[in-house]
């Protein structure tokens, strides 16, 4: 992978969020949850489609707080507009494995 320079990564905003709301996207190609996620007042309330069914129940994600990329433009997922990036690893089987601070930090907190 190509070194970019610093500067480059502080243009990627990216910040935590609780998911507020999830519900089914069977519109999806791949599997997939709709998910609303607070970034507190500044930015409010943003969706996702995230691909992370696999270790994750829709009811059990209600109150986890995420990682996510705030300033990439939108994205249309089948009939869905997708607002931020929701951060995750891939197992061993590539599976999705949300990113997420070890402790609870103010919604809209900035990653540094």
């Amino acid at each position: 992978m190509a070194e970019i320079p610093f500067d480059d990564f502080l243009k990627v905003d990216i910040r935590a969020g609780t998911i507020v709301d999830a519900q089914d996207f069977p519109k999806a190609r791949n599997p997939a949850w709709k998910v609303w996620v607070d970034f507190g007042p500044e930015i409010g309330i943003k969706k996702s489609s995230a691909q992370i069914t696999v270790h994750y129940k829709r009811e059990e994600l209600i109150g986890k707080q995420v990682a996510a990329v705030v300033n990439f433009p939108p994205r249309q997922i089948a009939d869905f507009m997708s607002e931020v990036l929701v951060l995750g690893f891939s197992d061993e089987e590539g599976a999705i494995v949300l990113l997420q601070p070890e402790r609870a930090v103010p919604n809209g907190g900035r990653m540094h």
